[in-house]
């Protein structure tokens, strides 16, 4: 995380094309070797970062209230991850921001953003797929005598569970980019990921986590 976070500094104050992997090494403390053992680019130096914000959308949505729907899970989790000064120093923030901004005019970056946004969807498929079947369990134990200690793994998420995690994931993704790419203040991006979430409220929620 230390090059990942010496490369997004690099970036941000003196700008893409003026950083050489050689001076994210230098500003690391490591030898550009040690770089290259970990990154093939100086764009790929910044994707644990970026994999950062994404990861903690989805443990937000693992970690959301049982009693929630998958939909108001989906929105709580937004709240937790993009309400300003919520687990996020002002700095990261605007440190996100640029980051984000600069993927959108950088094509070898922005291969980096999109593959760990893919990354996320499959992640946030996996984590509906668990409440899914943790709701179904809850059911079957209110209604049933204690039986085997035994879980079983939740299935594989369906094509209709990976649609709507990547609806999901879209609905974020095009919120902080649209936020990044503005002058607006930071809740910018809450308020767009909430709206476009809204399209999932009458998502047929029963039928994708029963697959």
């Amino acid at each position: 995380m230390d090059i990942a976070r010496a490369a997004a500094g690099l970036f941000v104050h003196q700008g893409l094309r003026a950083t050489r992997a050689e001076d994210i090494a230098r500003a690391a403390g490591v030898a550009p070797r040690t770089f290259y053992r970990y990154f093939a680019t100086k764009e790929e130096a910044v994707a644990p970062l970026y994999s950062l914000g994404a990861e903690r959308w989805v443990d937000a949505v693992r970690e959301a209230p049982a009693a929630l729907s998958p939909p108001q899970a989906l929105e709580h989790a937004v709240r937790q991850t993009l309400t300003p000064g919520a687990g996020v120093g002002a700095a990261s923030w605007e440190g996100a921001r640029t980051l984000i901004r600069l993927a959108g005019t950088s094509p070898a970056l922005r291969k980096v953003w999109a593959e760990v946004c893919h990354t996320s969807e499959q992640a946030l498929a996996d984590a509906l797929a668990v409440r899914g079947a943790s709701g179904r369990r809850a059911g079957r134990a209110a209604g049933c005598a204690a039986g085997s200690d035994n879980v079983a793994e939740p299935p594989p998420p369906g094509p209709r569970l990976r649609f709507a995690a990547a609806t999901a994931g879209a609905a974020v993704r095009v919120a902080v980019e649209c936020w990044a790419a503005s002058a607006e203040e930071s809740p910018q991006a809450l308020e767009l990921a909430l709206a476009n979430l809204r399209v999932l409220r009458g998502f047929a929620w029963d039928e994708a986590l029963g697959e």
